[in-house]
């Protein structure tokens, strides 16, 4: 019964309302929420990233910063992405080698993929990690930006869905699920975001425009860096029958 102390669904037959179920609109936990369905980008480059519970779903490396896209009436708009000597890719000592764009068609997607962590020979690579990420995680100068590709993102176009996992070792299964706009979309979720090797990554159209990206790469490209992660969705498979006739 419901709180209106009547049966709802009392005009459906009986195999149907064994079938219903009722969304979920209770809002949970900004780090609940994160790892589940999903965030604002303008949430995340908020946040205090040193509260506990944000600290505690936050993937270390990981950094999502704003931008402010202005507008130019009558002709478009203009947004900074970084800038080399000031701001979050000063502070961390990044800067890219290789910038490049995509674009995604609407109801498309990337990934996932990661880009392998380089660990020194004297060293494990869970000792490693948790040195660079744990212990001294200010420590910049420590980072192999030469030796690993380390992502910059910037959307200039659309909605997208960006999804992390961390799979690096000896670290726990964090995942992070948020929504970033593009330019032509001014709001709080204009971010860039910095994703270090070693954290898989997916990206998704999210409505029906495409998605055009910017993104600037430590290391030049190079395709033993590209590790493919359940990535099907990126393949337009054939119909079997059109398989068949072709002998594929």
């Amino acid at each position: 019964m419901s709180k209106h102390g009547m049966d709802l669904w009392q005009g459906v037959d009986a195999d149907a309302r064994k079938a219903l179920s009722s969304r979920n609109y209770a809002t949970q936990s900004l780090a609940q929420e994160l790892s589940m369905r999903g965030v604002d980008a303008g949430q995340l480059a908020a946040a205090d990233r040193n509260e506990r519970e944000v600290k505690g779903a936050w993937i270390p490396g990981v950094e999502i910063f704003p931008r402010k896209i202005h507008p130019q009436r009558h002709r478009g708009s203009f947004g900074e992405f970084a800038r080399r000597d000031n701001g979050i890719l000063a502070q961390i000592g990044l800067w890219p080698k290789q910038w490049s764009g995509a674009r995604m068609l609407a109801h498309s997607a990337k990934g996932l993929h990661v880009h392998p962590p380089s660990i020194p020979g004297n060293v494990t690579a869970t000792d490693w990690l948790r040195r660079l990420f744990v212990d001294e995680p200010a420590n910049y100068s420590l980072r192999r930006y030469d030796d690993e590709q380390w992502d910059v993102m910037f959307f200039l176009q659309g909605r997208a869905e960006v999804i992390l996992c961390d799979i690096r070792a000896g670290f726990p299964r964090r995942i992070m699920r948020f929504f970033v706009d593009g330019d032509d979309h001014r709001s709080s979720n204009n971010v860039g975001i910095v994703i270090p090797p070693g954290v898989a990554h997916a990206i998704r159209s999210e409505g029906s425009e495409d998605v055009i990206m910017v993104y600037g790469t430590s290391t030049t490209f190079q395709p033993e860096f590209e590790g493919r992660i359940a990535s099907e969705i990126e393949t337009a498979q054939l119909p079997d029958s059109w398989q068949k006739f072709l002998g594929l």
